[in-house]
């Protein structure tokens, strides 16, 4: 399940919360003001965690590497269309608040306002 590369500008290395190598797509982009850091599964290209189990240690690492505030940015994790029969391969867009609870730490974002992010 090759993940498709214009679902990210980049393969972005890092470890995750327990130091084992992982890796993941990004993207980031300014729009309306905003930095926005957009993250993108890579499934079996990842050799470790994936993207919503790195969580906010992705983020910090990402805005470390980017010369990024991590509260002042807007984190997006992408679920890219891998081509699959299973709904679960859909491509999906969530913003992320890390500082709401759990049942409110992602937004679903529609593909229309993504596509206006990405230009």
């Amino acid at each position: 399940m090759k993940v498709p590369k214009e679902y990210y500008d980049e393969v972005f290395n890092f470890d995750d919360r327990w130091g084992l190598p992982s890796a993941c797509g990004l993207k980031i982009r300014k729009h309306d003001g905003k930095d926005y850091v957009i993250v993108t599964e890579l499934y079996q290209e990842n050799p470790g965690t994936s993207i919503t189990y790195a969580g906010e240690t992705l983020r910090e690492q990402v805005c470390k590497a980017k010369g990024l505030d991590p509260e002042k940015i807007v984190y997006v994790e992408c679920a890219p269309d891998t081509n699959s029969k299973l709904s679960f391969y859909d491509e999906e867009y969530y913003v992320v608040d890390f500082t709401a609870d759990l049942q409110h730490r992602y937004h679903q974002v529609d593909k229309e306002t993504i596509k206006k992010i990405l230009g």
